[in-house]
């Protein structure tokens, strides 16, 4: 007899997508996260991303406003970086909130840490061991700096989230869609950017 009928290791979009939905099917079910509910996407990736994009937005549009008819004094207009991201930490800690609770209501016992595969129906959580008919392996990955001189200058994408302050400068290296939307958003901010490819 298994502790669990499904085990989820893994609490982003997809794990908790299977873990309701197995839920909503009378399975027994059990989730793991050692790091924030909702995965890269809520936390670090596609929804923070869009409430710094559309931050970075509001002087160009201020600016586009006059052609319409708005105007606004240039030398009034300023921009708080701490008010941004700590806004931005709020909804994020809300969207967790929204997370726990869909697990919670569909009966999915949630577990805080780091899951590791013990054997093929076997999970061990913080020296406790549990067992599972299927156990379904739900983790991301994420972003490593190489080991190059100067790395400990280096911060990656998911750092910028929860940077102390705005920097005057930044070179983006990389031309992928992350490194440009990145690039556009802090040159948005009116921050010096570069970017390297």
């Amino acid at each position: 007899m298994f502790d669990y009928d499904l085990f989820v290791i893994g609490a982003g979009s997809g794990g908790v997508r299977a873990a309701r939905m197995a839920a909503a099917e009378g399975a027994k079910v059990a989730i793991a996260e050692g790091r924030f509910l909702g995965g890269t996407c809520v936390n670090i990736g596609c929804v923070p991303k869009k409430l710094f994009y559309y931050g970075s937005h509001f002087k160009h549009e201020f600016e586009d406003a006059m052609a319409y008819g708005w105007s606004y004094q240039q030398d009034s207009l300023a921009f708080d970086w701490q008010v941004l991201r700590d806004n931005k930490s709020k909804e994020i800690a809300r969207l967790n909130q929204i997370y726990e609770s869909l697990l919670s209501n569909a009966n999915v016992e949630i577990f805080r840490g780091w899951a590791k595969l013990a054997d093929k129906h076997s999970i061990v959580l913080d020296e406790r061991t549990f067992t599972a008919e299927r156990i379904l392996i739900a983790t991301g990955c994420g972003a490593a700096i190489p080991d190059v001189p100067g790395k400990e200058l280096c911060i990656t994408s998911d750092d910028t989230f929860v940077l102390d302050k705005l920097p005057q400068s930044i070179l983006i290296v990389g031309g992928g869609y992350i490194a440009l939307e990145f690039a556009g958003i802090f040159n948005g901010l009116g921050v010096d950017t570069e970017l390297v490819y």
